[in-house]
C-alpha cells in the first residue's frame, strides 16, 4: 500500500492510498478519513460508495463530511466506483454510463467484465480487510451509504450480507436496477441476460425476498431529474411497505442530483450511523 496523498482536516488526516487489488486485478486508489479520534485508538468505519462517472476523490471533495466524522469519531473509507487501468475493458462506445467508472457493485460473470468487474468481493471484502490491518480501525463496527449508483451499492451490500453492517443509507439511489435502463444496460452486460440473476443485485428484490432488517436511511430529492426513469424511489416504498421493512425514505422538496443535495444532508446521514454504530 502507498499512501500518495495526505491533508490534515478537522483535526484528523484526509488520506489517499493505492494498492494492487487482487479482486479486481488491477491497482486501485482509496480515499480514508481518519478522525482525530483515531490518533488514541481505534475508531467505528463508514464506507462511502460514488456513483456514475465518479472517482474516490468526489465525496471526500464535495460533500463536507469530515466535519461531522470527526465529530462523531468515525473514519469514512471511499474507494473508487470500478476496476481502471491497462487492460480493464470499458464501454465499447464510450459511454459515461458503464465500463469505467461504472462498476455497479457487482460480481461480474460475463466476459469480458468477470475478470476484473468483481466490485462486490472488492467492497465488501477485500477493502474491509486492508484498511483494517493497515489503519485504527474498528473492522466489526461499520456501517455504509453511497449516492446514485453507489447507493444502489450500498443497499444492495447491507442486504446481501446480514449482521455485516450496523446501519445503511442512501442519497438518491438506483433502487431497481432490474428495472430501469441504467441498471439493464449494467446488468445485462455484466451478469447476462438471464433476468433472474439481476435479483441478486437489486434492493427492491432482495427485500422482497425476505432479506433481514436493518436501519435504513434514504434521501430523495424532488427536483432530481433522474428520479422518474432511473431511480424509481415508488418502488422502494412499495417493496418496504409490502413487506413491513421499517426504511426511513424522506423525499426532500428542491433538492436535486447534485453534491449541493449530499452537502446538505451528510451531517444528518452521519448522526444517524454515529447512533446505530453506538448500539453495534
Amino acid at each position: 500500500m502507498e499512501i500518495i496523498a495526505e491533508n490534515r482536516c478537522f483535526g484528523g488526516r484526509q488520506l489517499r492510498f493505492s494498492h494492487r487489488s487482487g479482486a479486481l486485478d488491477c491497482t486501485m486508489q482509496v480515499a480514508i478519513y481518519l478522525p482525530p479520534q483515531a490518533e488514541q485508538g481505534p475508531v467505528p468505519v463508514l464506507y462511502w460508495l460514488s456513483g456514475l462517472t465518479c472517482t474516490e476523490e468526489n465525496f471526500v471533495q464535495k460533500a463536507g463530511a469530515q466535519r461531522y466524522a470527526a465529530a462523531h469519531g468515525i473514519a469514512i473509507v471511499c474507494p473508487d466506483t470500478s476496476p481502471r487501468g491497462e487492460g480493464v475493458p470499458d464501454d465499447p462506445e464510450g459511454a459515461w454510463d458503464f465500463g469505467l467508472g461504472a462498476g455497479f457493485y457487482v460480481n461480474a460473470t460475463e466476459a469480458p467484465w468477470r475478470s476484473h468487474y468483481r466490485m462486490d468481493d472488492y467492497v465488501s471484502a477485500e477493502l474491509p480487510a486492508l484498511v483494517a490491518a493497515e489503519f485504527p480501525l474498528q473492522a466489526e463496527r461499520c456501517s455504509i451509504f453511497g449516492h446514485s449508483m453507489g447507493g444502489h451499492g450500498a443497499l444492495v451490500l447491507a442486504l446481501r450480507n446480514p449482521g455485516r453492517y450496523a446501519s445503511v443509507s442512501a442519497f438518491s439511489p438506483i433502487v431497481a436496477p432490474s428495472q430501469c435502463p441504467w441498471g439493464e444496460k449494467a446488468l445485462g452486460n455484466y451478469l447476462g441476460p438471464d433476468r433472474d440473476t439481476w435479483q441478486a443485485y437489486d434492493s427492491c428484490a432482495l427485500i422482497r425476498a425476505g432479506a433481514p432488517h436493518l436501519p435504513m436511511l434514504v434521501d430523495q430529492g424532488e427536483a432530481d431529474n433522474f428520479l422518474k426513469d432511473q431511480l424509481k424511489t415508488e418502488l422502494l416504498e412499495q417493496a418496504c411497505a409490502e413487506t413491513g421493512f421499517k426504511a426511513h425514505i424522506r423525499r426532500q422538496p428542491g433538492y436535486d442530483h447534485s453534491y449541493f443535495f449530499i452537502a446538505t444532508f451528510v451531517g444528518e446521514h452521519l448522526a444517524f450511523h454515529a447512533r446505530m454504530l453506538a448500539e453495534s
